[in-house]
């Protein structure tokens, strides 16, 4: 997968999780809400992960380097569509 579906791929997952959570604000006793919202949690996990290993940190908190400050290698979050 290349940069950019991956990318998409996360951004879908992150939508979902807010959905669910805001359904679970008002539905906090749903558990298929609740399972949903565990299931997206972990793949948007997995992807981010996949996505920081091939093409660096998503988030400044996700600097992968302790020597480097390597959140200035790839490009701004502006520069990415």
């Amino acid at each position: 997968m290349n940069e950019k579906e991956l990318m998409m791929k996360i951004k879908k997952y992150d939508f979902a999780l807010k959905e669910l959570n805001l359904y679970l604000d008002t539905h906090p006793n749903c558990r298929k809400a609740l399972e949903l919202f565990k299931k997206y949690k972990a793949l948007k996990e997995e992807a981010e992960k996949e996505y920081i290993e091939n093409f660096g940190p998503i988030t400044p908190q996700q600097s992968r380097n302790s020597q480097r400050w390597d959140w200035v290698d790839g490009s701004w979050p502006w520069e990415r569509r």
